[in-house]
């Protein structure tokens, strides 16, 4: 088998061959299908490999010392030998994988051969082919986890000892200083628990990643952003806890956690920096310094780690194994993401590369994963079920009917929620639309309220939300508030008997969209429109009838450059809001739905590192495919949206709702053209349509059916970035 190598004294790197380890009692033969890079703690070895004699000795005081103790005892001469022993032979890398269990040893009976599981150990889970796993470092992988996910065990366990020695409590605040692998799965971990994180990081890339994983505020240490948000966050007290999650020679993280942590906060050391505590910002907050051993309890524990023997739960209740597993059932759960933390995803025979490149600083990375060939692979593929995402069937329970308005009477609106799309996109259409009145709006503070009833002429502004369900003479009503509560805002509204415009998106979770469906089957009330506005933009519906229809399959091409979102944007919080494809994905998996004719059947979706730019591949009954690149690394001044429908010799092209243009074989074209400040993606159209909806008591402007497609395919992406597999959209009954 093949495993990496190290020699520390020549600093040579190498993918060797070596025998495979034998399977021996009371652990189990793991063949390896991803095994993760450290890049802190690995990196910081293969670097002092390269390093003179002279600078090997300055990195590593503690080894200096044995040395010179071993000198007095055994001489030079032998010391020397020793040493140099040590140094010229080959050492292990690696320390966190998940695979497939190949052979069972005696005394071996919660996993079986075939068994998905993750391993730990800088002995036991090595970037090798093939590895021995003692029983207390390895834990079976929950079903549905990816394996690719599940190699991070080691890692997040490291993270989680850290948390767990800061003892953190519901609604406190915590910096942590190193946004790098460990720091990032603190800070996840943090937010998790409950508690508002502030990171601190010199690298502005790995603050924006931290920033989108749920991180409150994220900076640079030398500015004073990290200081003003502690300062805003905890009243100026200083924060409860501070993680050192940084590695290097500054004392910069100690010095700055004594400046931000609050009276006899808590540090804790969870990375290799320098500790040159200043004694008077310690003594004088008294501040509790801890240190966190890797993975927990039980680390470094011959009779633990290596003859099996557990610790009881009474007396150890979080011990090595039981973090591991804790772990990855927060991965299974979703509460911790670490698909956006991979930058890198190499064939294991190209290791040496990929280490000279991360040394180099050619790859530049936060996570950076070994992928194995083999059945190993196959096998932990399989392992976890094919992918698929339930798409609800539309149950209307025993329906009323919704009569057209009386001649003349006005359609009443009540507005949920009055932030900037509100009344920059739909409310300066509805204000100036005859046979509309603006009844109610809702806010959470009662200054918003106020403000947009003096705007735009509602009669009312509250901040009860029960006043307008209860309020028999609003025919409608539109919910434009933050994505958390939109599905169960729209149930409220089904359940209270009236029309409901939801912005997208309709749900975040499955179970979410199911509980709307359940809402419109308990009361007969479907009268439901998702705002998915461009397949009412008249310059594409122009568009789509000249282009005419279909005899054979299409290929369609979308391209969104989104562009990059402001530090603090709301839209960062995925651990609340979901995630950003899964807020605004929903526009584009519609329109080309509705291009199509149909609704998708299968999504395949792929990431670029950070999960930054996104492919999403559609795929629909009749072979026809649509591509979704949704980037947000392009250039600003490029237009937002651009789009290509291709079929049987013909092009459909739209710039931006700026210009579109249809040609086909017989050289003919079509070419309409708008002002680019005239630029119209549909708003007005698709309110004129409810609003003609509501008042005629006709059928909703897009069928329920499509709008729950379009939902069920826009979540399936975020389920095909985790699996790395095609999601198919199963139809139920």
């Amino acid at each position: 088998m093949k495993q990496v190598v190290q020699n520390y004294k020549s600093g040579e790197l190498a993918l060797l061959d070596v025998p495979v380890p034998g399977c021996k009692p009371a652990g189990v033969l793991v063949r390896t299908a991803y095994s993760l890079i450290s890049t802190g703690t690995e990196l910081m070895k293969v670097s002092e490999a390269g390093m003179s004699m002279v600078g090997k000795a300055r990195s590593r005081p503690d080894q200096v010392a044995k040395v010179m103790q071993s000198v007095a005892t055994n001489g030079v001469p032998a010391t020397y030998r020793k040493v140099m022993g040590k140094l010229d032979s080959y050492t292990p890398l690696g320390y966190s994988l998940c695979g497939v269990v190949e052979q069972v040893g005696a005394g071996i009976d919660d996993v079986a051969v075939g068994d998905l599981v993750a391993c730990a150990g800088n002995e036991h889970a090595l970037h090798a082919e093939l590895n021995w796993v003692p029983k207390n470092l390895y834990t079976p992988v929950p079903d549905g986890l990816a394996p690719r996910h599940a190699a991070f065990g080691t890692v997040g366990s490291i993270a989680m000892q850290g948390v767990r020695q800061g003892e953190p409590q519901l609604g406190e605040v915590a910096l942590v200083i190193g946004l790098g692998l460990i720091g990032q799965l603190v800070a996840q971990l943090l937010t998790a628990a409950g508690v508002r994180v502030i990171g601190a990081d010199p690298d502005p890339a790995r603050c924006e990643l931290a920033a989108r994983l749920g991180a409150a505020a994220c900076g640079d240490p030398a500015s004073t952003t990290v200081a003003g948000a502690v300062a805003e966050l905890t009243g100026g007290h200083g924060v409860d806890q501070v993680y050192l999650a940084a590695g290097g020679g500054s004392n910069q993280p100690v010095e700055l956690a004594a400046q931000l942590c609050r009276d006899r906060g808590r540090v804790v050391d969870i990375g290799k920096c320098r500790l040159d505590l200043p004694w008077n910002a310690y003594y004088e907050k008294e501040l509790d310094v801890r240190f966190s051993r890797s993975y927990g309890p039980g680390r470094y524990d011959p009779a633990y780690e290596l003859e099996g023997r557990d610790y009881p739960i009474g007396y150890v209740r979080w011990t090595e194994r039981r973090n591991l597993a804790c772990f990855l059932d927060l991965l299974a759960r979703g509460r911790v993401d670490v698909e956006p933390l991979i930058s890198h995803i190499a064939a294991f025979d190209d290791a040496v590369e990929t280490y000279r490149s991360l040394k180099d600083g050619e790859l530049k990375a936060v996570a950076v994963l070994f992928r194995y060939p083999g059945p190993a692979e196959d096998t932990a593929e399989a392992q976890a079920p094919a992918p698929a995402v339930a798409v609800p069937a539309v149950r209307r329970g025993g329906a009323d009917s919704f009569p057209a308005r009386s001649a003349g009477a006005p359609v009443r609106l009540a507005f949920i929620g009055a932030g900037n799309y509100a009344t920059s996109m739909l409310l300066p259409h509805l204000a100036q639309r005859e046979g509309v009145e603006l009844a109610t709006v809702v806010t959470t503070t009662a200054l918003s309220a106020a403000n947009a009833q003096r705007k735009f002429g509602f009669a009312e502004a509250t901040t009860d939300l029960d006043a307008v369900l209860g309020d028999k003479s609003v025919d409608a009503v539109f919910v434009t508030t933050r994505h958390s509560s939109h599905a169960d805002l729209t149930r409220k509204v089904l359940l209270a008997g009236k029309a409901v415009f939801v912005e997208k998106p309709l749900a975040l979770t499955g179970d979410e969209l199911a509980g709307v469906l359940a809402a419109v089957e308990e009361s007969g009330n479907d009268r439901l429109q998702v705002g998915f506005n461009r397949r009412f933009a008249p310059l594409l519906q122009d568009a789509k009838k000249r282009f005419g229809a279909r005899t054979g399959p299409a290929s369609l091409r979308y391209l969104v450059n989104a562009g990059r979102l402001q530090h603090g944007s709301w839209y960062l919080q995925q651990g609340t809001e979901g995630s950003r494809f899964v807020g605004e994905g929903g526009h584009f998996i519609d329109t080309a739905s509705w291009l199509l004719d149909a609704d998708p059947v299968s999504v395949y979706a792929l990431a670029s590192p950070g999960n930054e730019d996104l492919q999403v591949v559609l795929r629909y009954p009749d072979g026809s495919t649509a591509t979704i690149s949704y980037v947000t690394t392009g250039a600003s001044g490029f237009p937002k949206e651009t789009l290509d429908l291709i079929a049987d010799g013909k092009v459909l092209k739209l710039d931006d709702f700026v210009r579109a243009s249809v040609h086909d074989n017989s050289a003919k074209r079509w070419v309409s053209s708008r002002l680019p400040q005239a630029r119209d993606k549909g708003q007005n159209a698709e309110l004129a349509a409810f609003i003609r909806a509501v008042r005629t008591g006709g059928p909703m402007p897009v069928p329920l059916e499509s709008l729950v497609a379009t939902t069920a395919a826009t979540l399936a992406v975020q389920a095909g970035l985790a699996s790395g597999a095609p999601v198919t959209l199963e139809r139920t009954r």
